[in-house]
């Protein structure tokens, strides 16, 4: 076939027809291609916005570092550890238990015991804890234990007017049975530790008038169950010629258990031991007068202390640190405080009797920070 020639440099109308032709053949055989390709970018941009968007509405993430291997963080204290009991240690201690009832401490090394799984101890409730005491010897006056019995515990007896006394392991009762008329009793008998923790007095004689038992026992039908009603009274049982006291529950709260080796009189205190507590005591005999708790959980006011660490410390000379729970916050507030360098806690605290009732020690305030030339009060300056 003939090629056609240029005319004055151009190509014929034919030809540039032909090739234009060619070229839309070639575009229109390319367009799904790019039609494709189109696509293909535009999802692309659209994915790439929509991540863009999501960065830019949460918070970069923090950078982490792995722990140091050398000296990893402590761990914290676990649930256990803080319902575990508080270990408690005191000497000379008076603790007083309701408003006419104190015990003396002489010494004591046991533990709190939570009244309540969930329940904390507090200084602030006397029934959240009861005291198990592993050691120790402990003494309550005749007197205020013949008042609590006048007063409470053997309020629904017929026997009123109770004194006790007696010696070594000997007591005497004597009161007024009210039976018709009202007749002066006296119970003498042997004091003793019974198998169960609990205090027993084995009644040996037993007097109406100052008369033998046995002689009025047909006129006025008296024997030891129309004396003591114990359905009526916690912590009092009576079998035969035996009276068994019960103190944990007799006596008001904080209430005291243990391994009981030992009771007797010792005027004009009635004393009871716990395990072998001897070489103790002598130990401590020229300490202060203090109570330390250590571990578990304590609350005491506002404050809660984990790992307990505590220690009260009498400030007087006096034979007995007094230590009222009813009151204790008074004790706290005349004494002072300082931490131990493990985060514990020494409080110096007066006996009760030895806080001033006058008003301005009533009115403890730190008013004087926001005047910087104002001094602040002796007692924190020193």
């Amino acid at each position: 076939m003939r090629t056609p020639v240029a005319v004055g440099g151009h190509l014929p109308a034919f030809l540039l027809a032909q090739r234009a032709l060619a070229c839309y053949g070639s575009v229109m055989r390319a367009r799904p291609i790019l039609i494709i390709s189109a696509i293909i970018v535009l999802l692309f941009l659209l994915v790439w916005q929509f991540r863009s968007a999501r960065n830019t509405s949460e918070p970069p993430a923090a950078l982490t570092f792995p722990p140091p291997a050398t000296s990893p963080a402590p761990p914290p204290a676990s649930r256990s550890s803080d319902s575990a009991p508080t270990t408690v240690r005191a000497h000379n201690l008076m603790l007083r238990k309701g408003p006419s009832f104190r015990v003396y401490v002489r010494w004591l090394h046991g533990q709190l015991i939570r009244a309540h799984r969930n329940v904390n101890p507090s200084f602030d409730d006397p029934e959240s804890f009861s005291i198990d005491v592993k050691t120790g010897v402990l003494r309550a006056n005749i007197g205020d234990l013949s008042n609590f019995l006048n007063a409470s515990g053997m309020a629904k007896s017929p026997l009123k007017n109770i004194t006790l006394s007696g010696d070594g392991n000997q007591v005497r009762v004597r009161g007024t049975l009210h039976r018709i008329i009202p007749l002066p009793i006296e119970m003498v008998g042997n004091i003793g530790v019974a198998p169960d923790n609990r205090i027993q007095i084995h009644v040996a004689k037993l007097s109406v008038l100052k008369i033998p038992f046995k002689a009025l026992l047909g006129g006025f039908h008296v024997s030891i169950s129309d004396l003591f009603h114990p359905e009526g009274i916690p912590g009092i049982q009576v079998s035969g010629n035996d009276i068994f006291l019960d103190t944990q529950a007799l006596l008001p709260p904080p209430h005291i258990r243990g391994q009981l080796t030992n009771v007797r009189i010792v005027n004009p205190d009635i004393e009871e031991i716990y395990g072998n507590a001897q070489k103790e005591v002598e130990r401590v005999e020229q300490w202060r007068n203090f109570i330390r708790l250590q571990g578990g959980t304590l609350d005491f006011g506002k404050l809660t202390m984990h790992q307990v660490d505590l220690t009260m410390i009498d400030l007087s000379d006096d034979p007995w640190f007094d230590l009222d729970l009813a009151h204790y916050q008074e004790q706290l507030v005349n004494g002072y405080t300082r931490m131990t360098p493990q985060a514990g806690l020494q409080i110096f605290m007066p006996d009760l009797d030895k806080i001033p009732r006058n008003k301005a020690n009533q009115n403890i305030s730190i008013e004087w920070f926001k005047n910087r030339n104002a001094p602040p009060p002796a007692d924190v300056a020193k």
